[in-house]
């Protein structure tokens, strides 16, 4: 079953370190890394990333608790979908959303109310299949479903190759001078696969250490 194949991340650094001589320097350089815990379900976890693009984690934040705070459930507690298609868009508005984001909610909220989008659909389909359903969801485009599938799903063989900051750690750590294009990013990576998300946590660490 597709879904049963969450990435382990000591096997796959046993694997990377053998694969690629730049990225097991890398990972020594780096250490050890957390991964964040993975959201409650899928549909807080898409919502969220709704919310959140484009803005700083400060104002996205404070949009995000302004949205649960509109349907007075208990704790941490999110809306089911069937909970935010009935709510105006004065609502939704009031909450911070702009236009284009409450569009996007209803689009969301709407594919998993039909049974087009879910937690059973996520656990049969390969990770082509995700990206094609979540990017019919008005606002979700392949980088995010990219996100989705690394750590919601933690499928173990993501390469996000439009991803920014992927982009210039492989830049500095092999020795190029400009920025990879998609198809220099998937040549570089080709060694990683089939445990390409675990690669890309480590390049995206790069970026926040400082390195030799």
């Amino acid at each position: 079953m597709a879904g049963s194949r969450a990435f382990d991340i000591d096997h796959s650094l046993a694997f990377l370190r053998s694969a690629d001589p730049v990225l097991a320097t890398l990972i020594e350089q780096v250490g050890p890394i957390e991964v964040r815990p993975r959201g409650p379900n899928a549909f807080q976890a898409l919502s969220r990333s709704i919310i959140y693009q484009q803005l700083s984690g400060t104002a996205a934040g404070a949009i995000y608790r302004k949205f649960q705070a509109l349907f007075d459930l208990e704790g941490d507690a999110f809306p089911a979908p069937e909970q935010v298609l009935p709510r105006s868009d004065d609502d939704l508005r009031a909450a911070g959303l702009s236009r284009q984001k409450i569009a996007s909610i209803r689009s969301l909220s709407e594919h998993f109310a039909s049974g087009e989008l879910g937690s059973e659909q996520f656990e049969h389909w390969e990770d082509d299949e995700i990206i094609a359903h979540l990017t019919r969801v008005r606002g979700v485009g392949r980088w995010t479903a990219e996100m989705f599938l690394m750590f919601h799903l933690r499928r173990p063989d993501v390469l996000p190759v439009n991803d920014l900051g992927i982009n210039r750690a492989i830049m500095k750590r092999y020795g190029l001078e400009a920025m990879p294009k998609p198809d220099a990013v998937k040549a570089i990576g080709e060694p990683w696969r089939p445990h390409a998300t675990v690669a890309c946590l480590y390049l995206w660490r790069s970026e926040d250490v400082k390195l030799p």
